[in-house]
């Protein structure tokens, strides 16, 4: 009788406890507080610039001077001003209107000129590997021809792409609050392409919205038509056909395969020519060189380089002098079709399915899910120029293995002086016809724009605030404090040259962004009228990491930097000793510059997306000096030593005595002693220990994954399958999310990052077999000692 009477009192205080939470949502949190004035409006670094080691004169050039006085355009909202007409029934007709207003261009003989091409027509005849030859009839050849080239493109059908415009622009209209876009990037692209040149536009890839969104943003600012490469394994036939008819562009089957295939040879041959008609045309092209969020693998898409080195190709052949590369990304609040997951990967979107999931999300975001879109266009910079520079910039190279296993062993302290080789993405497509250095030059050049992409991309307010709740609030906290740290990290962020997409007044830009997060957050009215968020356990702590993980970008050098400080303190005081303890040790400059080598090493290069032009050694001395500009480091004076800021000479060289005017072969430092290395400690300022842990547990998912990972070696069942293999580690990140609550590593691309690290470092062995490629433990980790090696070389670099 008891258990039913404290059972009915659970489920009362339940019900009024979500009543109370509805009721809060509903009325707006019903709190008074003070406006805060916007403070956005007093800086907004200009993002997006050129490299400008490999490409000054792009860098130069293509600069507009007055691009920070321009301010944001929101490319959906449509007006009568929009149109040539006024009058009652504009308005209400105006994006009819609009569409059937905008200048699509005629659609050339593209299909002759593809078959009359010179690399088809050695196919064709049979004078290239793969022809006709004997016994084959050039007639069927060319109807081969004619069906690989329909499976590519299509005739562009004005009339459907008006319609599918004007439905477009409905939609967007219903689901996003604007999709904003800044008048000075668009300048840049504008001048780009008035130098002649194709544009080709290459994107990160958050949601199958990017490849319909994106040409509907330059269609409007009078760019014309996008031609889109689309990845084929996502789209039913019916939906590839739509597609094509409205400028898709689809890599056929047969061109990913091998060298000695006639199938494949023919199929790269129309793929090379339609790609050569296309930038001829100048019709601006956009290709994806990241994988869509729900596809687990690497980040850097094989598709993308492969339509990339398409392009690099008919630059190098001199089918087109040049070529404008733009990077480009798009941020969304919330991400359409984050909900559903893994679906596309298992099963390709269907026609049918792709409409009842626009009506779904038309219904159920409602106004209050209404989030905001930013597209971002950086510094377009020519091809021609990048392929000249940045072939100077190639060093040499080792593997993982080569460079970290005798350390983690214990066999060997000094960290070789040389770069990390590590491609994770196959060579497929028409990259098979490449030479090898063509192949690392498009993978360079792949990584080099997206880092570009990821550095423009503005820092929305739903990835400030679930970082926030993550890695500061975890168990809760008063929506008072809330606001002034929001406001904190939004500034943070600024100061880092990394932008953020919204503006306003603090309070409402809070409640908008809880407003979306209503899902993975609870609100709690409290005695003192304010109001307590929580983020909810299990699902809610992964979804919020996965946002959380789009503000790395903007302070990992930071967060490098102090797992490394972490690392080197490990072995000195105890890990959870007070900071100033922590801040008596002196740190060397040489012993910071190896642990950061070693956590760069140890960390996927999907994640760093270092600049292949910048070395190693300068992206150490980089983060170095941020942790001196964030305070968290002191620069300290060694006793008996020259103070840093002494630059009188301790000795000077007979040479140096007299030397000939202008003269300049020698420099002044060539003979002086080699000062002593800099030494720094830990800042006892008030707030360095909550900066110093909250920049740790940035990093805190990807480190605990792999600690775990090293873990789960002896429990793993060996050998199986990759993916089976993947799914085991998976499936034993959850069972111990489950039991200690870190549910940040309960993803499966984490998972698959930890394998594919060890793989690379020599504890995973990928062996042939019947089945396929399976993987096994190697000799050298099948024992327990070396695997706690390993797990102990990982927990150094985390902060609990």
């Amino acid at each position: 009788m008891d258990m039913v009477v404290e059972t009915k009192l659970k489920t009362q205080q339940r019900s009024s406890q979500n009543g109370r939470e509805t009721s809060l949502w509903s009325s707006g949190f019903g709190m008074k507080l003070e406006a805060v004035t916007p403070f956005l409006g007093k800086y907004r670094p200009f993002v997006g610039r050129c490299c400008q080691t490999c490409t000054p004169k792009s860098w130069e050039s293509l600069f507009h001077r007055s691009i920070m006085d321009l301010g944001f355009c929101n490319v959906i909202m449509v007006k009568e001003e929009n149109t040539r007409f006024r009058g009652w029934l504009v308005r209400r007709l105006c994006y009819f209107l609009w569409s059937m207003e905008q200048h699509i261009p005629p659609c050339q003989d593209a299909p002759q000129k593809i078959m009359e091409s010179t690399g088809v027509q050695n196919v064709i005849s049979g004078r290239a590997p793969g022809g006709a030859g004997e016994g084959q009839v050039p007639a069927l050849v060319k109807k081969e021809v004619q069906r690989i080239l329909g499976h590519i493109q299509a005739p562009l059908q004005s009339f459907l792409f008006r319609i599918f415009s004007w439905a477009l622009l409905r939609i967007l209209n219903c689901l996003f609050l604007n999709v904003q876009l800044h008048k000075g990037q668009m300048k840049m692209v504008h001048k780009a392409a008035q130098a002649g040149s194709p544009l080709i536009l290459l994107s990160t890839h958050k949601s199958l919205l990017d490849g319909i969104l994106l040409p509907f943003v330059l269609l409007s600012q009078g760019l014309g038509v996008l031609r889109v490469a689309w990845d084929p394994r996502f789209f039913s036939p019916t939906l590839r056909a739509l597609l094509r008819k409205l400028g898709g562009l689809f890599l056929p089957l047969e061109a990913n395969f091998s060298l000695d295939s006639p199938e494949g040879a023919l199929a790269r041959a129309v793929v090379h020519a339609a790609m050569e008609q296309l930038l001829l045309s100048r019709q601006p092209l956009l290709i994806f060189l990241e994988e869509p969020p729900w596809a687990q693998g690497p980040r850097l898409s094989a598709l993308g380089q492969a339509w990339l080195g398409l392009v690099v190709q008919a630059v190098q052949l001199g089918i087109v002098p040049d070529a404008m590369l733009v990077p480009v990304a798009i941020t969304y609040d919330l991400v359409p079709n984050a909900p559903r997951g893994a679906h596309h990967a298992s099963a390709p979107l269907g026609l049918w399915t792709a409409a009842f999931a626009v009506l779904r999300s038309l219904r159920g975001w409602g106004c209050s899910h209404r989030a905001c879109v930013r597209v971002h266009l950086a510094q377009p910079f020519s091809l021609q120029e990048y392929t000249i520079n940045a072939r100077s910039c190639w060093g040499s190279r080792q593997t993982l293995e080569q460079l970290l296993q005798p350390i983690v062993l214990g066999q060997c302290n000094v960290v070789p002086d040389t770069e990390k080789e590590q491609e994770w993405t196959p060579v497929t497509g028409p990259l098979l016809d490449f030479k090898e250095e063509d192949q690392l030059l498009v993978r360079r050049l792949s990584r080099h724009v997206l880092n570009a992409s990821v550095a423009s991309s503005a820092v929305m307010s739903t990835t400030i605030m679930a970082t926030l709740l993550l890695f500061k609030h975890q168990k809760g906290v008063y929506l008072s404090r809330l606001l002034g740290e929001f406001s904190w990290l939004a500034e943070e962020t600024l100061l880092r040259g990394f932008d953020v997409g919204f503006s306003g007044q603090l309070r409402c830009l809070v409640q908008h962004t809880l407003s979306l997060l209503r899902e993975h957050v609870t609100l709690l009215r409290v005695h003192q009228g304010d109001l307590l968020v929580v983020p909810r356990p299990g699902p809610g702590i992964t979804h919020l990491a996965r946002l959380s993980a789009e503000l790395l970008p903007a302070f990992l050098s930071e967060a490098v930097g102090a797992c490394a400080v972490r690392g080197l303190l490990a072995g000195r005081v105890p890990p959870e000793g007070p900071w100033e303890l922590q801040g008596i040790e002196l740190l060397s400059q040489s012993e910071l510059y190896r642990q950061i080598l070693l956590l760069m090493h140890l960390l996927p290069q999907d994640l760093l997306l270092l600049q292949p032009c910048q070395s190693s050694y300068c992206y150490c001395q980089e983060v170095l000096d941020r942790l001196i500009q964030c305070g968290l480091l002191v620069a300290e004076e060694t006793p008996g030593s020259r103070p840093a800021c002494d630059t009188g000479r301790q000795r000077l060289s007979a040479k140096l005595l007299w030397k000939p005017s202008g003269d300049f072969t020698d420099s002044d430092s060539d003979d002086f002693e080699e000062a002593e290395g800099r030494y720094f400690r830990l800042s006892q300022q008030s707030r360095c220990p909550d900066f110093f842990l909250f920049l740790c547990r940035l990093l805190s998912p990807i480190l605990k994954a792999f600690a775990q990972a090293a873990t789960f070696l002896h429990q793993g069942q060996l050998p199986d399958t990759e993916s089976g293999y993947v799914e085991q580690l998976f499936q034993f990140l959850q069972a111990t999310a489950q039991e200690d609550g870190f549910f940040e590593c309960a993803d499966p691309n984490l998972a698959i990052s930890a394998i594919w690290t060890f793989r690379d470092l020599g504890v995973l062995q990928c062996t042939p077999s019947p089945e396929g490629p399976m993987l096994q433990l190697s000799p050298i980790f099948a024992s327990r000692e070396n695997q706690e090696k390993l797990e102990q070389f990982i927990q150094q670099f985390i902060c609990n």
